[in-house]
């Protein structure tokens, strides 16, 4: 299809007219869920198969969480380098290279011989995964043109991007149960094999910004910040938060992410242009994402230590224990992208959903020891699920939405690292927290009593979702406060335009 041009009186740097819908379209959002969900998937998907990992490759309970952070990292850090690379040589390369180099370090991560290797490979699934999710986001944005089915294809989208964690829990459960934990990597390669041949037939090469320039001090400048942070975070889990390998590393990143930010103003090819960032709609919708993927994690992470060290389950039925969850993040994500959002809008619609989430989760702090999952765990994932359905899909089609074709790519990488950082922050503050309770909650008691230990476990558990209920409830507040009022308005002029 011939690219189009601006109208006449469209100022320069505009977005392009809308195209005409592509006829592939649906196969195409078929393969771009498939690769977002090979991405999503392994940020939880080794971390059931750690236990037989460590055995088999005899590495420490101290290096265990770099198999975990070595992935964080590389992905948190290059994201937005990753975006900017598919705006400026093309996404449909960035999505190919994505998926063979992701699958490549999978191979060699499922065959590693010792810690070393497997955590380079994880590094590299982090590198380039940075490079496939947002050219996969802004393959999605620019493909669909109509509303109606832009926000049916986010609705699918954002329903991976929620539930992937919990299939990845369920899919890792069952390859360590039935075969072997290498298989927890060595499923991507017929996934990716799927969407790269997919990827070849049915995506087209274009660069929306050929005439950018790459911002190297930019990049570097961002790569330190965010793998400050992250690092910084990590360390939390591992060491005091006045320790100077968790504050340091947070300070270094906030400073180096602040000169990032001063930079964005003065370079004529900015790496993340700041009108990116200044829409008010597409400001609160990134911090949604942030605070959803902070507060999710008390989810996943606590519920599946409960789940099989408090109520015996293998990993195979903690996996599956989290599906209903997921059937209810579906089923409101469809429901809120495609009826409610063009109704009521985000700030009616975004605080409803963050207050459920936040119902669920308090709710949620009722289990015991000896509590039942039908009655204690099942019915608050479904509110949990229900809550965050309504809140994530809808945030990511608006943070990615009404921008010019050539941002496509870091807008859609400012959406993906604004999840990874809030799993990070959420991860390390929830943890940090959870030990501290049980800490508390030992003090002047049998420490060896296995009832007095099993209680402690339980307060460090509802200590965790308590502060996500907070996470969801601060979400709440701030989508209510900054969203525009009404529905937002769908300006064809505005349309990413679709090269296909």
């Amino acid at each position: 299809m011939p690219e189009k041009t601006l109208t006449a009186d469209a100022p320069e740097g505009a977005a392009e007219a809308p195209a005409a819908a592509s006829p592939k379209r649906w196969w195409i959002l078929a393969i771009i869920a498939l690769a977002q969900l090979m991405v999503v998937l392994d940020a939880t998907i080794v971390n059931i198969a750690l236990p037989s990992a460590q055995a088999d490759l005899g590495f420490s309970d101290g290096n265990r969480q770099w198999i975990v952070t070595a992935y964080a990292l590389a992905f948190a850090s290059l994201l937005l380098l990753g975006g900017r690379i598919a705006d400026l040589f093309g996404r449909k390369p960035a999505f190919l290279i994505g998926v063979a180099g992701f699958a490549g370090a999978s191979v060699l991560g499922g065959a590693a011989t010792g810690f070393e290797m497997l955590v380079v490979a994880r590094a590299l699934q982090g590198a380039f995964g940075a490079l496939l999710a947002p050219a996969a986001l802004s393959l999605l944005n620019t493909t669909f043109t109509d509303a109606r089915e832009r926000a049916r294809a986010f609705s699918v989208y954002g329903a991976i991007a929620g539930a992937g964690g919990a299939v990845g829990l369920l899919l890792g459960g069952i390859l360590t149960d039935a075969l072997d934990w290498r298989w927890t990597l060595f499923v991507n390669v017929p996934i990716a094999a799927v969407a790269l041949a997919g990827g070849w037939l049915l995506l087209s090469s274009h660069r929306d910004a050929a005439n950018s320039r790459l911002d190297v001090p930019g990049t570097l400048l961002v790569a330190g910040g965010l793998f400050g942070l992250v690092y910084g975070f990590s360390n939390a889990e591992t060491h005091d938060w006045a320790s100077p390998q968790t504050w340091g590393y947070l300070l270094a990143g906030g400073v180096l992410l602040a000169a990032f930010a001063w930079w964005q103003t003065r370079t004529a090819h900015p790496l993340l242009p700041l009108r990116i960032l200044l829409d008010r709609n597409r400001g609160a919708s990134f911090l949604a994402v942030l605070v959803s993927g902070a507060g999710m994690f008390g989810v996943f992470l606590f519920l599946t230590y409960y789940l099989q060290l408090n109520l015996g389950f293998s990993p195979t039925r903690t996996g599956v224990a989290f599906l209903p969850m997921v059937g209810a993040l579906m089923v409101a994500a469809q429901l809120g992208t495609t009826a409610l959002l063009p109704r009521i809008g985000p700030k009616v619609l975004v605080p409803l959903g963050f207050g459920i989430a936040t119902a669920g989760m308090a709710w949620l702090t009722g289990i015991g020891v000896g509590s039942s999952y039908v009655s204690a765990v099942l019915p608050q994932l479904i509110v949990i699920g229900l809550g965050l359905g309504l809140v994530m899909p809808a945030t990511m089609q608006l943070a990615t939405g009404g921008v010019a074709a050539e941002d496509a790519g870091v807008a859609s990488a400012t959406v993906n690292a604004m999840q990874q950082v809030g799993g990070s922050i959420g991860t390390a503050l929830l943890n940090t927290l959870a030990a501290s309770a049980a800490t508390d909650y030992l003090a002047g008691k049998d420490a060896t009593s296995k009832l007095v230990q099993a209680q402690a476990t339980i307060e460090s558990y509802t200590t965790a979702f308590w502060w996500s209920a907070g996470l969801f409830a601060a979400g709440a507040v701030i989508a209510f406060l900054l969203f525009r009022r009404g529905v937002p308005e769908e300006d064809a002029s505005a349309a990413p335009v679709v090269h296909m």
